[in-house]
């Protein structure tokens, strides 16, 4: 049986072989290292973080973030049906002047993007939020993540802080840094502010 993460690691390599839509593998690369996606602060406050064995933290309270932008995708999705859900991209407000501002980068250390993906449903041409998936994380510390461009990946299972899915930062590097190079000169960010 393989892991969600194992899954959106083939989905990258395949697309590498296969030459799939690059816009659609680069929110895939989102999705898998973002999320951009653990917190050190929230708007004004210190939020609880538990850490995974890797040293990133579940953003604890990452919901009351401020909400970059959004996406849905289908289980018929040739890049996206293993990570198929409705997916939330936040960032708190360490990154959020960065981002509105389109840099200057790199982010500042304490940065986090978080994206929480749920199940959704379709009904009466709307679609609707269901239980929550997993949770992908990156946060920013530039001494601490210096081989992964100072960001540091992590995704949980089911958004539960007991089940991360990177075991370490050589992990990291092929199942979510390796999506985020092409973006090195937005800091490594897909995410862009959107008026």
């Amino acid at each position: 049986m393989t892991t969600k993460l194992e899954r959106i690691i083939y989905a990258v390599k395949a697309h590498a072989k296969g030459g799939r839509d690059t816009g659609a593998v680069l929110i895939l690369c989102k999705l898998a290292g973002v999320v951009g996606l653990a917190a050190i602060f929230t708007l004004f406050v210190v939020p609880s973080a538990t850490l995974a064995d890797d040293g990133v933290p579940f953003p604890d309270g990452f919901r009351d973030w401020f909400v970059v932008n959004s996406m849905t995708a289908t289980k018929d999705s040739p890049v996206f049906g293993h990570v198929d859900g409705m997916h939330l991209i936040h960032v708190n407000a360490q990154g959020l002047a960065t981002l509105k501002k389109g840099g200057p980068f790199p982010y500042p250390d304490g940065t986090i993007f978080a994206d929480d993906v749920h199940e959704f449903s379709v009904k009466d041409g709307a679609s609707v939020e269901g239980a929550k998936k997993f949770v992908t994380v990156m946060v920013k510390d530039a001494k601490k993540y210096a081989s992964t461009g100072g960001w540091g990946f992590q995704v949980w299972a089911g958004g539960d802080p007991s089940k991360p899915q990177v075991p370490d930062a050589a992990h990291a590097i092929t199942a979510c840094f390796n999506c985020h190079t092409p973006e090195k000169a937005q800091g490594y960010v897909f995410s862009t502010y959107i008026p």
